[in-house]
């Protein structure tokens, strides 16, 4: 009988250690693909802002393209999120 225990209790262990593990791996796949959206979005935005910059700088038209560049950046990058996600959700299923 104690040796039935001690089966069952490896068993019981090797389960557990296995769902730990499975569950570390996920979340570190969340914050990856976390953090990859966000940089997806700061960096949609800051191009666009330094290409309204520039271009303000070339025309002497401050601050115009800058802000209309701006918001192209923001829309831009929010696109590319939404398009990265809707990918990670297609490979989740």
């Amino acid at each position: 009988m104690p040796e039935d225990f001690k089966t069952r209790l490896k068993i019981a262990k090797s389960k557990i250690k296995n769902q730990f593990e499975d569950d570390k791996e996920k979340r570190g796949s969340f914050m990856g693909n976390a953090f990859k959206l966000g940089t997806e979005l700061v960096a949609a935005v800051l191009v666009g802002t330094i290409i309204g910059f520039i271009l303000d700088t070339w025309f002497d038209t401050k601050p115009w393209l800058i802000i209309i560049f701006f918001f192209l950046g923001a829309a831009a990058g929010m696109l590319n999120v939404i398009r990265a996600a809707n990918r990670m959700q297609k490979k989740e299923d």
